[in-house]
């Protein structure tokens, strides 16, 4: 269930000649060398597997290059909750026993709430690197710390992306058609959907919403009902699974709308739904966070983490990265492995610089940063890029789709 990275000699050897050199260090001061222990949860196995793995090389190469950077030691010891929501309390509190005073994760809303109660009950700060379920800052958690937007914001900066498409084409689509997973995660995309949607007055009739179970197998019945809607677009909400069984079903069905926009989710950019489609998932539009390909310091990472971790350098990834960044920041200048000084420098992380496209990093009374952007990405010759907004764009838009019998 769980793997401890292990600590060098060097640092054992550093860490006793602190301890021998000062005496009894006072509480919360670390010993030279001595690394923070941070439990990272995450699903590493199970339908979700494959989020949760990608989720770990990213943190991973955030401790590396943190390390490089001259940042704190950490230690990172993984929990695997086994795609399953229930199951990331007991590893939350397994790795709080196990001495973590820093928790980190996860790679889904559900999970995600129920390592936020077993934080809470310790006392032990809560890093969330992916997780966009609005009520995850509406219940009154003080541990916790998101840097990533909840599905309203999420869906709200999507709506505008998806409006500006329609403005830079010169082409408008009328209607839509939704096909969303029913777990936690799909219901709280669709909630903030509903929210804006009208709110913002987007000129897209939302003809019918067709929701599936999060372990289907098969989405021939939810692909024809889309089908037979006639919608100018498809919307849907999923991870990297259902996205590929959607998009083999649209083939095999031969219906090409005139564009698949995701309103905020995973799947279409991650390296397993390009390699497994090839040609079939070109053209595929999602509007999520996504580091700034315009900023040079977010290109050498990119290309460096695919050089050396063997995997895209997607929002997983770059999101799993960020939040190390974000620990090791904080516990440099809490310089001490007690969780209440951990979560004090928490509360006044002020990060400008970062690869996130968006505004500095900044945690609200919340626990919510509210500066995280949106981008528009579609992938193109089996590569996800960014096609809008403007100060983020890496390529223009192929947009209506190329059907897929024409392809």
């Amino acid at each position: 269930m769980s793997k401890r990275i292990a600590v060098n000699r060097r640092q054992v050897l550093a860490a006793g000649a602190g301890v021998i050199g000062t005496g009894i260090l006072p509480r919360g001061v670390r010993a030279h060398g001595a690394p923070v222990k941070i439990g990272v949860i995450l699903y590493l196995s199970g339908v979700q597997a494959f989020m949760g793995q990608q989720t770990r090389k990213g943190n991973e190469f955030g401790g590396i290059y943190a390390k490089e950077a001259g940042g704190p030691p950490m230690e990172f010891i993984y929990g695997d909750a086994e795609s399953k929501p229930e199951n990331g309390r007991v590893v939350a509190e397994r790795l709080i026993r196990d001495g973590c005073t820093l928790l980190i994760g996860t790679n889904d809303s559900g999970s995600t709430i129920s390592v936020a109660q077993a934080a809470e009950a310790a006392k032990i700060p809560f890093l969330i690197n992916i997780a966009s379920a609005p009520q995850i800052t509406e219940q009154g958690f003080t541990q916790i710390f998101r840097n990533f937007p909840p599905a309203t914001t999420l869906v709200g900066n999507a709506v505008i992306r998806i409006k500006e498409l329609g403005a830079t084409t010169g082409i408008e689509p009328k209607t839509a058609v939704i096909l969303h997973v029913n777990d936690t995660f799909g219901q709280g995309i669709m909630k903030g959907v509903d929210i804006v949607w009208e709110k913002v007055k987007v000129p897209i009739k939302i003809v019918e919403r067709i929701s599936y179970d999060v372990h289907a197998r098969d989405l021939s019945v939810e692909v024809a009902k889309a089908k037979a809607t006639g919608a100018d677009l498809l919307m849907p909400i999923t991870r990297v699974s259902d996205a590929i069984l959607i998009i083999r079903e649209m083939v095999k069905q031969n219906w090409s709308p005139m564009g698949i926009i995701s309103p905020g989710s995973p799947g279409p950019y991650e390296k397993a739904f390009t390699d497994a489609l090839g040609k079939y998932g070109d053209g595929y539009m999602s509007c999520v966070p996504w580091y700034n390909p315009t900023k040079a310091g977010a290109r050498e990472i990119a290309v460096r983490f695919e050089k050396e971790m063997d995997g895209r350098f997607d929002l997983n990834a770059a999101f799993a990265f960020e939040a190390v960044q974000i620990a090791a920041d904080a516990i440099k200048r809490a310089n001490s492995n007690e969780p209440a000084a951990i979560h004090a420098a928490l509360k006044t992380t002020d990060i400008k610089d970062h690869i996130i496209y968006g505004g500095p990093i900044r945690f609200n009374e919340k626990g919510q940063n509210p500066n995280i952007g949106v981008v528009m990405l579609q992938n193109q010759n089996g590569r996800p890029v960014v096609v809008s907004p403007a100060d983020a764009s890496e390529a223009k838009a192929v947009f209506p789709l190329v059907p897929f019998d024409k392809r």
